[in-house]
């Protein structure tokens, strides 16, 4: 499974591929990184929409992980990519929003890796 993560943080890349090890050193789980909105989009395009699922942070510096979700739900449509909302802010309005606009699921931050990869065991 190929899982683009869009963060402002470059130490997630780092965070990712040591909480991940064992997946990925058994081809089970591909982490493509992408830090900003923008650069996600860029990513996508070259990737011909092979992401089955996205990570994303809600609050980045320009094009924000709301924003970016909005773009992704109205121009890939086949197949629609799961997008996972991350934020270190919990509220109800940002996870309002994002179910709003079609996030389909939502996680805070610090990121519980146990639970996310039950999601990832689940969706494969």
């Amino acid at each position: 499974m190929k899982i683009l993560v869009v963060d402002d943080e470059q130490d997630v890349k780092v965070l990712f591929q040591q909480r991940f090890r064992k997946e990925i050193r058994r081809e089970e789980l591909e982490f493509v990184f992408a830090f900003s909105g923008e650069d996600a989009l860029n990513v996508m395009k070259t990737m011909e929409q092979e992401a089955v699922l996205i990570l994303s942070d809600i609050n980045m510096p320009g094009m924000s992980g709301l924003e970016l979700l909005d773009t992704i739900k109205k121009n890939y449509v086949k197949p629609p990519p799961l997008v996972m909302m991350i934020t270190a802010y919990g509220d109800e309005e940002n996870r309002t929003m994002a179910k709003n606009l079609g996030a389909d699921d939502f996680l805070t931050k610090p990121l519980d890796f146990s639970l996310l990869k039950d999601k990832l065991i689940n969706l494969t």
